[in-house]
């Protein structure tokens, strides 16, 4: 009842409360008027008018100090118009831009002549963004002029979105939407991110991160919030993305444009592809068309923009897996494969993608009170021999199809100058199928495949292509998703108070893992060795000794029963806040702020609680100390996060600001992380230990495997704290640094237990074979973690005229958390190694995006002749990495979770470092101006311009999958030099163990943490 209650309460609040600039993608306008000795002029009556929609008008007076604000403008260019008693009329451009408060300070004559105020609209762009005089939070605003003029290797917003301080990017966590580009904010994974479109909320519940992409070719700009957001902002513990959309004009406006790149314009990679093989297929060609203008003029306008991605792809094999599978060929060719009798090795494989992006909009000025937009927008791509990668055959690949679809709605009604209500709603579908290449029913790895980093192709034959060292992936997901959102924002003196609340309603968050009965033989040895051994590699297969061979030490064989696969959630959500921004005086401002976020039905799965649970039941009937007591987890209501922010400005002219912030951010995890608790609740029953027990689970000789969520779950949060500040050194020239610290508070832990080793049974004999017998292994989902990231950002732009536009980040930082072989901040990947001490030595260090220097450089120079040079460049420290082990060196019964031993000493969590990233992408253009506002631009772009290799963090993680093998995988002393390992190698630093794995496959593609070897791209674009 304590549930309903809340949400009684909250549809009350939504019948009084008209969600005002929900997630900020709106921007504001704060300003004084006085005359020319600086003195105050009370009551001037100020009108502002969108460039181009004069109906779009707004107006209101200045108080009593001349002060005057202005908020929930759509960004873009304005005119604005201030009149007063005595005065001559002054008028000025003003550009506003998303998620940011303008500050301008009107000037005012005697009356005579029309006077213009000294602040234009100048083209809009992240290097020339002015002081926020009022704003605490940290952030960077891209525009579309930015996403037209810098080279993005990808096509994706997200590409330029590293503009901003405090970024990184990261590899997309989900292989099956790999096109949508992450951002990694506080040195996480990414996951924790949300993204609004329009103030529509386009993040992905199951997987987590950016659920859509669109095309630059409609998106007018976004803002790129690092740290202290304000309440209005939910849904995340790292940072927020929030996109406007580009809408009509009374003119006609728009673009064509074609993007073309070929293998002949790329670099060979040498990893993959040497020389003599021939050089990898590769084509790619973007197609782009936008236009925009009136239905009626000064009425009614509409923006559409349509993208089409039509490539070529292929994945090439580096020589090292040719011979692996050249040797695996020989092995199916002497019937040693059941069912397969030939395996064909192709240099490489073909990866066709195709993909299109549309989106339309329309804006309808009702009124002078009321103004609506309805936005629509599509993504459907496919994709085949997806999830083929560069150790993998194959027959471990799929046909992907997805589509995506999102709307939004907004009304913005202005009930007076000072009181403004805006309602939006939002609706977002996905539907997303992997067609596997086969079905044999079974799979082989090998250590050459065995990479942590590799985001599939852990098989390198078969078809049980959906099972890899990271986690689970689905080979079926549909997601449905409608959004409420209401609010009021009120200027009144020199306070601007905004409430709002937040409903959304998720009636399907469903999908499927794959349920097919499939057998995996996970090697000790590679194809090579089994080919002068095959009499070994019969055993090995089905890890059945013979009468005169054993099975190779570090060989397992695990059977999947068939099982129902699916899972299915309906969930609501609702975030309530209020915020205000008081301006104390002229130069100090404080936003403060309250948000409460909760949810229902989060743990329900298929209509059933968890405590319909079996591996909850069997706990219970096994009498197993610490479970026994075990119940179900619940919704959490303890998310009060209270914000507050405050900025000062000070200087002879305010060209200074200083800068601090604090806040409790919360987000739940994405449902992937505990998947398998979800699917559990579909197990049908089974016998238990005594009769009349409820349906429990069988023992893990029998592949009993369960999982359970903790029912002590809480919300996970992050509190921030920041400070910083900002200096105007000219118009032109601005440099900030901040300081941000952020500790993370209940982030999610697997726990692992295995029957005999760490789970017991007090009704049963204690040794192992007795404790398999009759007890499943178990996993624990627990929101136990704690990290913390601290940084350092410093941020310098610059403009010299219309020569040179500039923008620098530097970032120094520090990310650590506690896990296993894997460390990330709020993210589902983070493990225990000895569920029995889940806090032990060498389980803290830093995540994988740690990143202790990051440099980025972008910009524009317009040298003569009329050419314009733009960059994109990234320069950053070594990523961490684990080195893991194939053989349960701890004793606990797990051999996925231990990290290597070297010279008698276990290694720590992400001990081992990459290699520096260092990326220089290129544009030149040369713009021809043909009419009017007709230009036609021809450009080259060049990615990854002095062709370095980047390998990032993407190296051998598995002592067995070196390409020289170890003497011992439970103590590595020496390198074998021989098959017999009679000559060796001493190890005297662990950097002897650091090889490169090669590219993640597809390396023409995303490319982000593992760079792509140089490559060119021809383009044509006609804007009018």
């Amino acid at each position: 009842m304590k549930g309903w209650a809340i949400l009684v309460l909250a549809v009350a609040l939504a019948a009084v409360v008209p969600d005002a600039r929900a997630q900020g993608f709106r921007g504001n306008l704060v300003g004084v008027v006085v005359d020319s000795s600086g003195a105050r002029i009370p009551s001037a009556k100020i009108v502002v008018s969108m460039a181009g929609v004069r109906a779009n008008a707004r107006s209101m007076t200045a108080d009593t100090h001349g002060n005057f604000r202005i908020d929930n403008l759509q960004p873009g260019d304005y005119e604005l118009s201030v009149t007063a008693p005595g005065f001559a009329p002054a008028k000025a451009e003003v550009s506003v831009q998303v998620s940011s408060t303008r500050s301008v300070t009107v000037t005012m004559r005697p009356a005579a002549t029309v006077t213009r105020v000294t602040v234009h609209a100048e083209p809009s762009s992240i290097t020339t963004q002015p002081l926020d005089l009022t704003n605490s939070v940290i952030q960077g605003v891209v525009t579309n002029r930015d996403l037209k003029t810098i080279p993005l290797a990808s096509r994706s917003f997200a590409n330029i979105a590293y503009l901003a301080p405090g970024t990184e990017p990261v590899e997309p966590s989900d292989p099956t939407k790999a096109r949508i580009t992450a951002v990694s904010f506080g040195g996480s994974s990414g996951l924790n991110d949300t993204l609004t479109v329009d103030g529509a909320i386009n993040s992905d519940d199951y997987i987590g991160g950016f659920l859509q992409n669109f095309s630059p070719a409609v998106i007018q700009s976004f803002a790129v919030q690092v740290a202290d957001a304000q309440a209005d902002v939910g849904g995340t513990t790292g940072g927020a993305v929030a996109i406007t959309t580009k809408h009509g004009t009374n003119q006609f406006h728009g673009d064509l444009a074609l993007y073309e790149r070929d293998a002949s314009l790329n670099a060979r990679f040498p990893i993959d592809n040497p020389a003599p093989n021939p050089k990898q297929p590769f084509s790619r060609q973007n197609y782009v068309a936008s236009l925009g203008g009136p239905i009626v003029k000064d009425r009614l306008w509409f923006f559409g923009g349509l993208e089409y991605v039509h490539e070529n792809a292929s994945i090439a094999y580096s020589p090292a897996s040719l011979a692996q599978f050249n040797a695996l060929a020989s092995l199916a060719s002497d019937g040693l494969l059941p069912g397969v009798s030939s395996i064909p090795v192709p240099n490489s494989v073909p990866v066709p993608f195709r993909d299109a992006m549309g989106s339309i909009r329309f804006d309808w000025t009702q009124s002078q009170q009321s103004r609506w937009f309805l936005r629509a927008s599509e993504d459907n791509y496919t994709r085949r021999n997806d999830l083929v990668q560069q150790a993998a055959l194959p027959s471990t690949g799929a046909s992907n199809h997805s589509v995506y679809f999102n709307i939004a709605l907004n009304n913005e009604y202005i009930f007076s100058p000072t009181w403004l209500g805006s309602f939006t709603f939002g609706a977002s579908y996905l539907h997303m199928t992997e067609r596997r290449s086969g079905n044999l029913g079974y799979a082989l790895a090998f250590p050459f495949t065995s990479t942590s980093v590799t985001i599939s192709g852990f098989e390198t034959f078969g078809d049980n292509q959906f099972v890899t060292p990271i986690t689970a992936f689905p080979v079926l997901r549909d997601q449905e998703n409608y959004q409420f959102l209401y609010g009021v924002s009120h200027t009144s003196g020199d306070h601007a108070p905004r409430f709002g609340i937040q409903f959304i309603d998720e009636p399907v968050l469903s999908g499927a893992l794959s349920g097919t009965a499939e057998t995996l033989t996970t090697f000790a040895l590679n194809p090579a060795e089994y080919a002068s051994d095959p009499q070994q590699f019969a055993v090995d297969l089905t890890c059945t000794p013979s009468a005169t061979l054993q099975v190779t030490p570090g060989t397992t064989c695990t059977s999947t029963p068939a099982s129902n696969g699916t899972f299915s959630q309906s969930i609501k959500r609702l975030g309530l806040y209020a915020q205000d921004t008081w301006r104390v005086t002229p130069s100090f401002t404080v936003n403060y702020g309250l948000r409460y976020d909760t949810t229902f039905g989060l743990f329900t799965a298929s209509g059933r609680s968890q405590l319909d649970n079996p591996a909850l039941l069997t706990l219970r009937a096994l009498q197993i100390p610490g479970f026994d007591s075990y119940g179900a987890p619940h919704d959490y209501r303890g998310a009060l996060a209270p914000r507050l922010g405050i900025a000062y400005a000070f200087g002879h002219n305010a060209e200074s600001v200083f800068r601090a912030g604090v806040g409790l951010y919360y987000n739940d995890l994405a449902q992937n992380g505990w998947v398998t608790a979800l699917q559990s609740v579909n197990a049908a029953p089974g016998a238990c230990a005594a009769p009349g027990d409820p349906g429990c689970l069988p023992g893990a000789a029998d592949g009993g495997v369960g999982a359970i969520i903790d029912p002590g779950y809480k919300t996970p949060y992050a509190l921030q704290a920041t400070v910083g500040v900002e200096h105007a050194f000219s118009p032109n020239w601005t440099l900030s640094a901040s300081w941000v610290h952020e500790e993370g508070v209940h982030a999610f832990r697997a726990y692992t237990y295995n029957a005999g080793y760490t789970l017991f049974s007090p009704l049963y004999p204690r040794d192992v074979a007795d404790q398999q017998a009759r007890v499943p292994n178990l996993s624990v989902f627990r929101s136990d973690n704690r990290s913390r990231y601290d940084a350092m950002f410093v941020h310098l732009q610059g403009n010299v005229g219309d020569r040179l536009n500039l923008v620098v980040n530097y970032t120094l930082s520090s990310a650590y958390t506690w896990g296993c072989v894997l460390g990330e901040l709020f993210d589902y990947v983070n493990g225990v190694c000895n569920p029995l001490n889940p806090f032990g030595p060498g389980d803290y260090g830093p995540s994988g995006e740690d990143v202790l220097h990051r440099l980025v450089i972008g910009g524009v120079v317009r040298a003569p002749g009329g050419l314009e040079i733009s960059t994109l460049s990234q320069f950053e420290s070594a990523r961490p990495f684990t080195m893991t082990t194939p053989v349960d060196v701890n004793g606990l019964g797990n051999t996925t979770t231990d990290r290597a031993v070297v010279n008698g000493v276990q290694t720590s969590l992400d001990q081992f470092h990459g290699t520096p990233y260092i990326q220089v992408d290129l544009r030149v253009s040369r713009p021809i101006a043909l009419r009017d506002t007709w230009r036609l631009t021809p450009f080259v772009e060049f990615f990854n311009l002095f062709n370095r290799n980047n390998p990032g963090a993407n190296y051998v993680t598995d002592l067995a999958a070196l390409p020289v093998p170890v003497n011992n995988l439970y103590n590595a002393t020496a390198f074998c030099l021989n098959a017999g390992c009679t000559q060796t190698k001493p190890i005297t630093s662990l950097s002897q163990l650091q090889v490169p794995a090669g590219a993640l496959g597809d390396f023409f593609g995303p490319g982000t943490t593992v760079g792509i070897p140089f490559a060119a791209q021809l383009g044509l674009r006609l804007t009018f």
